[in-house]
């Protein structure tokens, strides 16, 4: 070793020998390693007991298979946990908006609420006629516990102003309940461990028309692999077997998106502009 190493170099070359598996420390003594060390003393080891004998076991009396083992009584969701029941399973079950709510909330299915510090649910108005879903919940939302409540939900409140609507007559929601660590894209996991409920809130809604804010809650809602520019703007159709009609659905840009391109808040005028009289046709209509 070279006798010129500093403190420091000494306990970082010390570190890396306790990262590399070192554990024992050097000796006092000098060990001398190829001499053989002296033999063990003898020991008196009894013998080992000797094995009674035991009689032959009869086929009636050998222990069932796993297939001839009787299965373990179902159990009937009421009585399930929720981190036993699935989520389509808890969905399915809710039958009213709050219902839903404990549900999720209960729910214990999408690894992203262990890193989340809310549910971000819903807010708004769940009779309203016009529901809202968005991607996923961000940091402010996370902290609050509320979707779009950042400068991105900011932005949307305007835009619902403009055409006459705020959180008092609309329902706002996301495709997922937990935000992403880092905002990072969802994963097709986490997606699909929401969406159940997703769909279940939108038939317990019942709205007259669904608008899906971005290009993630627009593929995932609608199935379709298109993108947001080519899936804006047009009106589509959401329906579950559950529902007895389908409900009118467009998709339009997300508020962050239009942050960052604030050219394209034209085409978002447009679509809300849109969105304003399909709902005034709705109504004339007597849908609900």
């Amino acid at each position: 070793m070279n006798a010129h190493l500093d403190t420091d170099a000494l306990v970082a070359l010390l570190a890396w020998q306790v990262e590399a598996g070192a554990v024992d420390a050097i000796g006092t003594e000098p060990v001398n390693r190829l001499t053989r060390p002296p033999a063990a003393p003898p020991q008196n080891i009894p013998p080992p007991p000797e094995r009674p004998q035991t009689q032959p076991t009869t086929p009636s009396a050998t222990k069932p298979s796993m297939a001839q083992r009787p299965a373990p009584e179902a159990k009937p969701l009421a009585a399930a946990s929720t981190s036993e029941a699935s989520g389509p399973h808890l969905a399915e079950a809710a039958q009213t908006f709050e219902e839903l709510r404990a549900a999720v909330a209960a729910f214990e299915g999408c690894a992203l609420k262990k890193t989340a510090t809310n549910l971000v649910f819903s807010d708004g108005n769940p009779e309203a006629r016009l529901m809202l879903i968005g991607e996923a919940p961000g940091a402010d939302e996370d902290r609050l516990g509320k979707p779009f409540v950042g400068v991105s939900g900011q932005l949307l409140d305007r835009m619902l102003a403009a055409v006459g609507y705020d959180r008092t007559n609309a329902l706002i929601t996301n495709v997922l309940f937990w935000r992403p660590p880092g905002n990072r894209t969802p994963t097709p996991t986490e997606i699909a461990a929401c969406l159940p409920f997703v769909e279940r809130m939108i038939e317990i809604v019942d709205p007259a028309v669904l608008v899906l804010v971005g290009g993630i809650a627009a593929k995932t809602m609608l199935a379709r692999s298109e993108g947001i520019m080519k899936l804006r703007g047009r009106w589509l159709e959401f329906q579950t077997p559950r529902m007895s009609r389908p409900v009118p659905t467009i998709a339009t840009f997300h508020p962050a998106y239009l942050l960052r391109s604030p050219g394209q808040k034209r085409l978002a005028w447009q679509d809300f502009l849109t969105i304003r009289r399909k709902l005034a046709e709705e109504a004339g209509s007597g849908t609900s």
